[in-house]
């Protein structure tokens, strides 16, 4: 794995390293043969940083909410990929989240522009574009318009503003907007996982309950690959969509029951029914602390609503491309067998092929 060792000067630092998108991004950096430093908090879990190659990654411990520990660790490096955020949709204390994203960007930034870097990509998300109220997908030069919605949502829109700000100011600075991201390495795993997983430990004879509306789904890889392009063509102030399938959730969960026979889309529920869904789960999360997997700003924000998005731009101009649906969803559910995520039993009714995604 990643080592917390000394090494001559690495020339990329990949903040939000250790988790989702950014260790899959160190991965594929490594493999191209660049030296890459990590961004780490002290309490971050290594694991998905196993068997990198310790000559070409080290990881230094920081925090991207305090700037002196991003200027430290920006030491010999040229350009950096900014993608640490806090990805919770719900907090005691929504602050943290906003602190991560904004706070983060802002002291992120400004350690950046002291160290006169090269160029830095700063990963946004489709969620600082808002949604739509019917199927027609989104591109970047639609505005936002959930600003009173869940946190993360907010934070996301906040945090990208700051970014596009500074390169305003000059600041060689490139955003992508991921969609919703699944594939292997998950390890947390994000609330995007939640989609897959809820799919896979459901116990009951029929579908899950869907909400109408829709989402966009992208394998982390393609988002890689749109990062690393972003960071070698993408032009300077421009935000590019790293999107994938569109799709609705009934469709989503077809999909997911036809890779593994369980049962598919279950009664729809309305918007009402959620947002009382979500009501509910976040005072049980208050009461018992865990972190909701529905809240009311969710329901009330995106049920019948479409998070669809055009990548159109970034494939023009990048070279970004987008691989099947199944082939995303069957890389997840791989990954998510495979490392235990699933309890035995159940991973027992469950017809799936491991060889047929890589």
């Amino acid at each position: 794995m990643c080592y917390e060792r000394v090494m001559a000067q690495p020339g990329i630092l990949v903040t939000g390293g250790t988790g989702f998108i950014g260790s899959r991004l160190v991965r594929k950096l490594v493999e191209e043969g660049h030296r890459v430093k990590v961004l780490a908090r002290p309490t971050s879990s290594l694991r998905a940083l196993a068997g990198i190659d310790p000559a070409r990654c080290e990881v230094v411990r920081g925090d991207v909410t305090i700037g002196h520990t991003v200027f430290r660790a920006l030491a010999g490096c040229q350009r950096m990929f900014h993608v640490a955020a806090e990805f919770k949709m719900w907090a005691p204390r929504p602050g943290e989240i906003l602190d991560a994203a904004v706070v983060g960007t802002a002291e992120t930034l400004e350690a950046a522009r002291l160290r006169d870097l090269e160029k830095i990509v700063v990963t946004s998300s489709t969620a600082a574009m808002g949604a739509s109220p019917d199927a027609k997908p989104m591109d970047e030069a639609a505005a936002f318009n959930r600003d009173r919605s869940t946190p993360y949502v907010v934070a996301k829109w906040k945090g990208e503003q700051v970014a596009l700000e500074r390169a305003r100011q000059g600041m060689p600075i490139v955003v992508v907007n991921p969609a919703t991201v699944l594939g292997p390495g998950d390890y947390k795993p994000t609330p995007s996982a939640d989609l897959v997983l809820e799919h896979l430990r459901w116990r009951l004879p029929f579908g899950m309950p869907v909400a109408p509306g829709g989402i966009s789904i992208a394998d982390v890889d393609d988002v890689v690959r749109g990062h690393i392009a972003a960071m070698e063509v993408g032009r300077l102030g421009e935000r590019y969509i790293l999107g994938g399938n569109n799709v609705t959730f009934e469709q989503l969960f077809t999909a997911l029951s036809d890779i593994t026979g369980l049962p598919g889309a279950g009664p729809r529920i309305t918007r009402g029914l959620a947002e009382l869904g979500g009501l509910a789960s976040e005072l049980a999360a208050r009461v018992f602390d865990f972190e909701p997997k529905l809240t009311y700003k969710m329901a009330r924000d995106y049920v019948g609503a479409y998070v669809w998005v055009s990548s159109e731009k970034a494939e023009r101009e990048l070279g970004y491309a987008i691989r099947p649906l199944r082939a995303t969803l069957g890389r997840a559910i791989r990954f998510f067998l495979e490392n235990g995520f699933v309890p035995q039993k159940r991973a027992r009714d469950i017809r799936f092929d491991l060889t047929a995604f890589a």
